[in-house]
């Protein structure tokens, strides 16, 4: 979660927005980016996806044999 939070805030910070700024932008609450960007695991991955989709990236389920070839 911490290369996750450090991407967000990152990429929020290049394109000169505030976390609020951001959320509205994504289309997400406040308190999603902030949980994002602080870290937190208990997050929902369409919340999530919704603010990668602003930089091109999507989360998805890998599985232990696509990580392992």
């Amino acid at each position: 979660m911490k290369e996750l939070a450090q991407f967000v805030k990152e990429r929020r910070k290049e394109v000169n927005l505030t976390q609020e700024e951001f959320a509205e932008r994504a289309g997400v609450a406040l308190t999603v980016i902030r949980k994002i960007e602080q870290g937190k695991t208990n997050l929902n991955m369409d919340k999530v996806n919704l603010v990668l989709n602003m930089f091109g990236h999507q989360l998805a389920p890998v599985s232990l044999k696509e990580i392992n070839n």
